[in-house]
């Protein structure tokens, strides 16, 4: 008698177009329907809903997590959240005794209330998060219970849409954030006077500007150099954008846990230039970007400037940057290969509960 496949019901807060969401949405899209029947639960509509049914995943809008519980009945909870305490996600989970609770824990925190205690497996989207917590925190490693998993990004589709006959000595460089001061730092502007200095016709384009970056190319006179893009939805008008410049410019305070931009660029063949951030902020911009073999490390804008400057004047380095990058996303963060990973976590918690799969 064949097993009818898993039951696995996601969790989110929000069907925004954010990194998590796209996470999320990768994730459903690409468990192996034989095995899993995924669906996915979100208090509230939202444009990556509709993308998420069209491709063939039921979606659970409004209401109560409580009475979806019920209904759905899921045999694996998997939870999208930042990683502080989130009551209530957990305490449905908790009261509808749901087997197998999985968390991906985006920002790498520590949740220490006591609805957390439902969650049999937390994933973290990057080693270097897994490493901070344990070093903050002083809790022993015990994969069981505490493990990474990258995040999925669909390596197969910008590989194929991304142009192969892109000019790397071209002075250009391209930004994609959301519109938020959070995903901003002053390097992603200092750097700009500088390298103009040496290429006057350098271009600048960049998804997601905010006020003080208007600012600041209106009072530099840059308006020639820079230009400000409209919001992107998918992947294809991501792919479309990178293919106009021949680097990814990536400057962040706050750093990231992951870097879904960084990733899906280098899954582009682009180098990226990026830069540390200070103290136990978010690192994991340097567990992708490994200087000056998928891209370029700066501290400060005038080594900024220098590193895409050392890019433009070499195209041929650039190239290889580019294609180490490549290489690097299609085996890491591959969407089928990462799914793969998500399955055997299932398969194991299954197992270690005794339930059949």
């Amino acid at each position: 008698m064949v097993e009818p496949p898993v039951r696995v019901l996601h969790v989110i807060k929000s069907l925004g177009l954010g990194g998590t969401e796209k996470v999320l949405q990768l994730f459903v899209a690409n468990l192996d329907p034989t095995r899993f029947r995924a669906s996915v639960y979100c208090p509230q509509d939202g444009p990556r809903a509709r993308q998420i049914r069209e491709a063939g995943v039921e979606t659970h809008i409004g209401g109560d997590l409580a009475s979806v519980l019920d209904r759905v009945r899921p045999r694996i909870a998997h939870v999208h959240r930042a990683g502080w305490p989130e009551p209530e996600l957990l305490v449905p989970l908790k009261r509808a005794r749901v087997p197998v609770v999985v968390e991906t824990n985006v920002f790498g925190r520590f949740d220490p209330s006591p609805p957390a205690t439902v969650i049999d497996r937390t994933l973290f989207v990057s080693r270097f998060c897994l490493d901070r917590f344990h070093q903050t925190t002083g809790i022993e490693p015990d994969p069981s219970r505490w493990s990474f998993l990258y995040n999925p990004v669909d390596t197969d589709f910008f590989a194929r849409a991304a142009r192969r006959d892109r000019d790397f000595s071209e002075p250009a460089a391209g930004r994609i954030s959301r519109a938020d001061p959070g995903k901003w730092s002053r390097l992603a502007l200092e750097f700009l006077p500088l390298v103009v200095r040496e290429f006057p016709d350098f271009r600048y384009r960049v998804i997601g500007g905010v006020p003080e970056a208007f600012d600041y190319v209106r009072e530099h006179g840059l308006s020639d150099n820079v230009i400000f893009h409209d919001p992107v939805q998918t992947d294809a008008e991501i792919a479309s954008f990178l293919d106009a410049v021949p680097v990814l410019a990536h400057a962040n305070d706050t750093g990231e846990s992951f870097g879904l931009v960084i990733a899906e660029a280098m899954a582009c063949g682009l180098p990226v230039v990026t830069h540390p951030s200070q103290g136990l902020r978010d690192n994991a911009q340097l567990e992708l970007v490994e200087h000056g073999v998928t891209g370029l490390v700066a501290r400060n804008a005038e080594e900024y400037a220098r590193a895409l400057t050392h890019l433009f004047t070499h195209p041929e380095e650039a190239r290889h940057m580019g294609l180490a990058g490549q290489e690097k996303s299609a085996r890491l963060y591959r969407a089928q290969t990462v799914a793969r990973q998500l399955e055997s976590v299932y398969l194991e918690l299954l197992q270690r509960k005794g339930i059949r799969s």
